[in-house]
């Protein structure tokens, strides 16, 4: 019989006017917004201030500081990996009920007392409004912690066979040694899925968070800890990127690598894990799931409300800065005038500022370099020939890091917004012929060395069919009619292959299966007492 209770998915919050959430999420924007604190290094429990720190600043109000973070140093790496491996021995041994109880109590204090604190945090920090937190800081992060708890239980049920007068038993080990999880910016969720999903299977981990997102993953460190984690099994690490990666490759006990970013910086961490390969003690797990170049495709029977209102919503929540979002669109020529109608008359109703101002669709882009990296295509575009800057385009950080939502149209379906990851509000569209269906589908497949997430918009069921089965590599989750982003836990694991990752999805058995190591057991009950056997005897 199972102990841990059977997750469902926790419901979002609308935050509408006059609703108590909505209240209590202003209260706790105006408290932190006025509140500036001190965010220490967290080391087998126990805080750690260096004196060396950076400014944790609001990306709608760059002046505006949230936290001095202090930043790790060679003492402070060093003590994290000594914690983690003094920690590990307790761990490992305790039962799954036991390390699940802790998460399962942080799922019920996020989804409580602490919920508006946590979506508040990531507002400010990472300038993202009421709706996007709520599903990402709020919902996606206690069910990832409800949901591991019930599929780690699920992998501990899957048992070998036994044959008479015998016994065998799969034993879930920990990994023997310590997990590097290295998280993003853009999803508060993200950051406590790397770091206790490794925990809850009995690993100990490191847990380097993004310098852009280091605010409300702090809150998220207290709040385990609350729950009950013990001191030493995750290790709380801000500071620079190279110095602790440096320092985590070259440790002997290093067991795993949980990361998600950049394609570039894990294909980098791959490569020093190759190197260091015979220095380790066991083969390090490496789970990451990187960038995205991620599609719509439409067919000429799309419906021209539903395809333009996923391209807006796909492309422009949280400022494109997702690695699921739309960033290339094809539509084919007949529908192109109504679409196209739709979707600039949405684009002109959406305001872009101030995340507590709840009337904006859009905050800014997360820092100075996101802002002039994408400014630098956006520019770019208006020079290029067979581009058209359709919609926005306009870029503002006198205040906050402002770029309005722009839709690029071009010609070419090679040009270089359609194949670059950019991570922000920027989706560049290629109309097609009709007649070229097929031939556009394997663009769509071909164009990109990613394989994270894309669409089909279709109403005639032979068009869906045959994008599915061009398309069936080109991304690891595939809508059929919906925007390609919002992956739930539990409904739509996450993940993709080619250069998007290694496609452990993430909310899933997938990805909890790589922490552990498992050992066959075999008791048998009557072993033999002489070695000879019946084939042998005289006839």
């Amino acid at each position: 019989m199972p102990k841990i209770p059977v997750p469902q998915n926790e419901p979002v919050r609308g935050h509408g006017p006059g609703s108590p959430e909505r209240e209590e999420l202003k209260r706790s924007l105006k408290d932190l917004s006025a509140r500036p604190i001190e965010i220490p290094v967290i080391v087998g429990g126990k805080e750690l201030r260096t004196g060396k720190t950076v400014d944790a600043v609001m990306p709608h109000c760059h002046a505006h500081i949230l936290a001095k973070v202090h930043q790790a140093g060679p003492k402070e790496i060093a003590a994290a990996i000594q914690a983690a491996r003094a920690g590990w021995s307790d761990w490992a041994a305790a039962t799954l009920e036991q390390r699940a109880a802790v998460f399962l109590k942080a799922a019920d204090l996020l989804a409580g007392k602490h919920r508006a604190t946590v979506n508040a945090a990531t507002m400010l920090g990472q300038s993202k409004t009421a709706h996007q937190a709520e599903i990402d800081a709020a919902c996606e992060l206690i069910d990832f912690f409800r949901f591991n708890a019930h599929f780690a239980e699920r992998i501990h049920a899957e048992q070998p066979l036994s044959a008479p007068g015998a016994w065998n038993v799969l034993d879930y080990r920990p990994l023997e040694g310590f997990v590097y999880a290295i998280s993003p910016f853009n999803f508060t969720s993200i950051g406590g899925n790397l770091s206790s999903a490794p925990a809850l299977m009995g690993t100990t981990v490191v847990w380097k968070p993004a310098g852009t997102a280091v605010y409300s993953n702090y809150f998220l460190m207290k709040l385990m800890e609350e729950a009950g984690l013990p001191p030493g099994v995750i290790n709380f690490v801000p500071g620079p990127s190279s110095a602790i990666s440096d320092a985590l490759l070259a440790d002997p006990h290093l067991g795993g690598i949980h990361f998600t970013g950049s394609t570039e910086v894990f294909q980098s961490l791959w490569d020093t894990v190759a190197k260091n390969l015979r220095h380790y003690a066991d083969y390090p797990r490496l789970v990451g799931e990187t960038g995205g170049k991620d599609f719509i495709v439409a067919h000429a029977s799309a419906d021209p409300d539903a395809l333009a209102t996923a391209i807006v919503r796909g492309g422009y929540e949280y400022q494109g800065q997702k690695c699921s979002a739309a960033s290339r669109a094809y539509v084919p020529d007949t529908i192109w005038p109504a679409v196209k109608d739709r979707v600039i008359a949405m684009l002109e109703r959406i305001r872009v500022g101030d995340p507590a101002d709840f009337r904006n669709f859009m905050g800014a882009v997360i820092d100075r370099k996101a802002f002039v990296k994408i400014k630098s295509y956006i520019d770019d575009a208006r020079q290029a020939p067979g581009v058209n800057v359709l919609f926005g385009g306009g870029c503002n950080d006198g205040d906050g890091y402002f770029i309005q939502p722009t839709l690029l149209v071009v010609d070419d379906p090679l040009y270089r917004t359609m194949c670059e990851e950019i991570f922000g509000p920027v989706l560049t569209l290629h109309v097609y012929p009709e007649g070229r269906w097929k031939e556009t589908l394997q663009i769509v497949n071909t164009t990109s060395p990613y394989a994270l997430t894309g669409a089909v918009f279709a109403r005639d069921r032979q068009a869906v069919n045959e994008a599915q089965a061009v398309l069936r590599y080109a991304a690891g989750n595939f809508y059929v009619n919906d925007k390609p982003t919002g992956a739930v836990v539990g409904q739509q694991p996450f993940g993709g292959a080619r250069a998007s990752g290694t496609n452990d999805k993430a909310g899933s058995l997938f990805n909890l299966i790589r922490w552990v190591s498992p050992r066959v057991v075999k008791e048998n009950f009557a072993p033999p007492t002489d070695f000879a056997y019946p084939f042998m005897a005289e006839s």
